[in-house]
């Protein structure tokens, strides 16, 4: 679990913007209406896409999103070796693995991206070695890679840290190990790790998140023998090698879960569709609770709102509790509902530095170390707001959209990380958003 601190980061104010600056410009006040159709997921593409380099045959993976994180794993396969056929309109990929030059991932990419580090695994088991910088990405938390590494160790590798560059190396023997944490990365790294090593390996306390599932489901196609014996137990027997195959990937519950909040905020109806229900349960019995009316289907959720939103409490949890990744949206709804929420952020102790950007829209919230303590309804006006990071950026967003009047959203390359088509999928619901290259002027609602 993450370690509380006295109180969150602090967000900067928005300064003066670059004419080059790309930023989001929000009419807010539109009730967001229609259908909306789910790719891949994140969360899933990033690891399916790092296990292709443990078979040298020819990997098509189908549904991936257009996203920014999908083209920066593209570069670090590209930079390892790996032959990538991408076509985005499509939402296909290639991936030939069979002439990997480097075991190294350099800097640059890592430094954009916490899952360039899941390399790390499939390198080591194919070739006995591997090396990757400390990993980047969203500043939500220190998020340390010792779950991965003490990993490889259990299951025979000499792991070295140097300059924060890590390093691992070795033959690889199958092992019995509890996690520490079930982190789902760190599951993931390790998994891969172990489907080449030689005999047995049992990880107790392992991550049940969906896209392990996912991850589980692609290597079983390449040829690995896995199975779940337990809860939060997975087996794994070694096998001296994987072959190609095609796979699509699970949907996006995360992004699902994002538009289904912004439907509900600004007092819509939305519908996600070509998702797995079961998925959002959690997400779904909360917005119940706090009174939004959810309808589902085999492949799709529906929500809307028909009269005022209640308080509620959150306390986030791995899967297949509350999520993480959906706090901040979901936290901002909460800024429209009526009476005193109380979030329980458990995960990253930075989720919750995005509420400054809240206060400045007109949220009431308070913050003591990982707690916010949320009150409303208040009503949100129109004001320059930046994107910390991927999911605080949607919600900055959303809480945009629910404002009367005009809003600025900078720094939105972090948005585009996660989310594909994001404002246009956005315009297909009746938002008003535009994409703009420069700050325009906003006049206080």
């Amino acid at each position: 679990m993450a370690v509380a601190l006295e109180s969150p980061p602090a967000a900067p104010a928005p300064a003066a913007v670059a004419p080059s600056e790309r930023c989001y410009h929000v009419h807010g006040g539109v009730p967001l209406r229609g259908e909306i159709a789910i790719r891949g997921a994140k969360n899933a593409a990033l690891p399916l896409l790092a296990a292709t380099l443990l078979t040298e045959e020819p990997c098509t993976l189908e549904n991936v999103p257009d996203i920014a994180d999908m083209r920066t794993m593209i570069e670090v396969l590209q930079h390892l070796g790996a032959q990538v056929e991408y076509d985005p309109s499509a939402h296909r990929i290639t991936v030939e693995a069979r002439d990997i030059r480097s075991r190294t991932t350099p800097f640059e990419l890592a430094l954009r991206m916490r899952a360039s580090f899941l390399v790390m695994g499939p390198l080591l088991a194919r070739f006995g070695q591997a090396s990757a910088p400390r990993p980047g990405g969203c500043a939500i938390g220190a998020r340390p890679v010792d779950v991965h590494s003490q990993g490889f160790i259990h299951l025979g590798a000499q792991v070295a840290t140097v300059d924060d560059r890590f390093s691992a190396s070795g033959e690889l023997r199958g092992a019995r190990f509890i996690l520490d944490y079930p982190s789902h990365t760190g599951t993931e790294n390790v998994i891969m790790a172990a489907v080449l090593a030689e005999g047995l390996t049992v990880i107790d306390n392992a991550s049940i998140e969906p896209e392990v599932l996912d991850l589980v489901d692609f290597l079983r196609a390449m040829g690995a023998r896995i199975a779940w014996t337990g809860p939060g137990r997975i087996s794994v027997q070694g096998v001296s090698r994987l072959h190609g195959t095609t796979y699509r990937l699970m949907p996006d519950r995360l992004e699902a879960g994002t538009y289904l909040l912004a439907g509900a905020i600004t007092g819509g109806d939305v519908t996600t569709r070509d998702i797995v229900p079961e998925h959002l349960r959690a997400v779904m019995a909360k917005l119940e609770e706090a009174g939004v009316r959810v309808r589902e289907g085999g492949d799709w959720l529906q929500v809307s709102v028909d009269g005022p939103l209640r308080a509620v409490d959150i306390t986030t949890y791995p899967y297949p509790g509350f999520p993480t990744d959906l706090q901040q949206p979901f936290s901002t709804l909460l800024t429209q509902a009526e009476g005193e929420s109380v979030i329980h952020e458990t995960i990253f102790e930075g989720r919750l530095g995005f509420v400054e950007d809240l206060r400045r829209l007109g949220a009431d919230i308070d913050v003591t170390g990982q707690t916010a303590v949320v009150r409303g309804p208040t009503p949100l006006r129109g004001s320059t707001v930046q994107a910390l990071n991927l999911r605080a950026g949607a919600a900055v967003v959303m809480a945009a959209l629910a404002a009367h009047g005009d809003s600025v959203v900078r720094h939105v390359h972090h948005v585009e990380r996660g989310y594909g088509a994001f404002t246009e999928n956005l315009l297909a619901l009746g938002a008003q958003i535009e994409v703009a290259d420069q700050l325009p002027e906003v006049t206080p609602a």
